[in-house]
């Protein structure tokens, strides 16, 4: 079953209430999105490890559900 944008953003704000998020799809499919994540929480952390704490958010369909995320994370 495949996901929508506004689904991958509300599992994100769920993980990040402070954070800012976009999230567009790249295809038609449901499969291929893209997001940028603007949180607080990414303070002092390598960008491996924020790009890891948004998969986790996204509570395991990355991978599954979700076959294509291009992420960006920053700290506002």
């Amino acid at each position: 079953m495949a996901m929508t944008s506004g689904e991958i953003e509300t599992l994100i704000r769920e993980a990040f209430p402070d954070a800012h998020v976009v999230v567009v799809p790249l295809a038609d499919d449901g499969d291929h999105f893209a997001a940028r994540v603007a949180s607080k929480q990414f303070e002092g952390l390598s960008r491996v490890k924020q790009h890891q704490l948004v998969y986790t958010a996204l509570k395991g369909r990355m991978g599954g559900v979700l076959h294509a995320l291009a992420l960006e994370t920053t700290v506002p």
